[in-house]
């Protein structure tokens, strides 16, 4: 391990200190040399002068490539002309490992910089959207921790579908068809009847050929279910924990929101009081704007982005028809107890969640209805046959949530190796 990284410099003026990391930025002015060196915690300038390092000190700094790995020691000294206020002045420049011809250019178009994602990831941006990323993590935890949920890790290779089987990827499995796991829920209801309130951080994978800016194959799944929980509640849950989880991204990570021009305040004063329009009511939304959507149809990109640009704070849309949601979700007449979460700004859906049907011969009738094998969710039914409580749950897209509190142009942004349709590599 290091000794010092770049965060800890302002504290240490004066103080001789040796630095790792690597070169960010380069340029030479005769004598005198400037190297900004970057690690994992930020950038520092430092300056590199003929007359007090030795000559292969020198040499080493002038020849340096961008993303080179390097080791120099030198004195901390405050000068308001670098950046941050301070640099470190070298007595020592050592190559630990060359970077000829580093292939990120300014003008590097998308898809060659997400060819070469492994590289990609060492820019600022990637840094700042990483960071918030793992900030969002988190508070998450922090939240459910407080509120007293356990965690559960619940499989990634099933053998049903959660959701609608035509989003499926499947292989063999000794023999058996197996699948992909799309969402947790069906084993977290599970897991309700031994902590009665369960969450999960999991990877989720849906077989979509949909090329939009919001769709991952792969991406990341918060997932609660929680025993005695009505509608009501659920909403509750979500509304809380998405609030808890800006409020602490405003406080700790102002400088990365503020790198994409984001304010703040806006996250860290967010409260807990999100409005709720019904699906009839977001329908007449969407076609006074322009859109040709019927009454019965679900949301899709377009339709939320349209619907969604004019609120300022995340919304619920209530009650959609039964018959566009999935087998799960309790009803009511002709319409489902669910609830989906709208980000504002036409960033669109962060969470779906709904009260779950307990009853067992209903969940049977819908499973018909969609062709399901009965056999298949025999498990999944014992736990309306012993001792079935009214429950609730939801997911919550992780990359969702962090393009739209840092405003990417692309959900690909917000992971580490984005999974698309198109992208398996690297």
């Amino acid at each position: 391990m290091k000794d010092y990284y770049v965060k800890d410099l302002k504290e240490k003026v004066g103080e001789e200190i040796d630095l790792k990391g690597w070169v960010y930025r380069k340029r030479r002015h005769g004598k005198l040399v400037f190297v900004v060196v970057r690690d994992s915690t930020g950038t520092v300038q430092t300056s590199i002068k003929k007359q007090n390092v030795p000559v292969e000190s020198f040499e080493a700094a002038k020849v340096v490539d961008i993303e080179a790995s390097i080791h120099v020691k030198g004195i901390v000294k405050e000068d308001a002309r670098a950046p941050d206020g301070i640099e470190v002045e070298c007595t020592e420049f050592l190559i630990i490992s060359p970077s000829p011809d580093f292939p990120i250019q300014e003008d590097t178009s998308s898809e060659a910089l997400l060819d070469i994602r492994h590289l990609t990831l060492r820019t600022t941006k990637a840094r700042n959207i990483m960071q918030v990323k793992n900030g969002v993590i988190q508070a998450a935890r922090d939240y459910f921790e407080e509120k007293g949920f356990n965690e559960v890790f619940p499989p990634i290779m099933v053998g049903v579908a959660g959701e609608g089987g035509g989003t499926l990827f499947s292989f063999d499995y000794f023999g058996q068809k197996a699948f992909l796991s799309q969402t947790a829920q069906l084993h977290l209801e599970a897991s309700i009847f031994m902590f009665e309130n369960v969450y999960s951080l999991t990877p989720s994978f849906r077989a979509e050929k949909s090329r939009t800016r919001r769709h991952l194959t792969e991406f990341g799944h918060i997932e609660a279910e929680m025993a005695w929980c009505d509608e009501e509640c659920n909403e509750k849950i979500e509304e809380e924990l998405v609030v808890y989880i800006c409020n602490k991204i405003g406080e700790k990570y102002s400088d990365e929101l503020r790198y994409f021009k984001q304010d703040p305040a806006y996250y860290h004063d967010m409260e807990p009081k999100f409005e709720r329009i019904t699906y009839d009511e977001a329908i007449s939304i969407i076609q006074g704007k322009g859109l040709n959507i019927e009454f019965g149809s679900d949301l899709g990109y377009d339709e939320e982005k349209v619907l969604t640009e004019d609120f300022e704070y995340p919304f619920f849309v209530k009650n959609f028809p039964k018959d566009i949601k999935s087998f799960y979700m309790k009803q009511k007449g002709d319409r489902a107890i669910c609830a989906d979460l709208e980000a504002p700004g036409g960033y669109g859906e962060i969470i779906g969640g709904s009260q779950r049907e307990d009853n067992l011969d209903m969940i049977i009738e819908r499973l018909q209805k969609e062709g399901e094998d009965i056999k298949n969710y025999e498990w999944y039914l014992d736990l309306r046959r012993y001792g079935s409580v009214p429950h609730s749950g939801f997911g919550l897209g992780i990359e969702r949530l962090v393009r739209w509190m840092l405003k990417l142009e692309h959900i690909r942004d917000a992971c580490l190796f984005p999974r698309t349709p198109a992208r398996i590599y690297p």
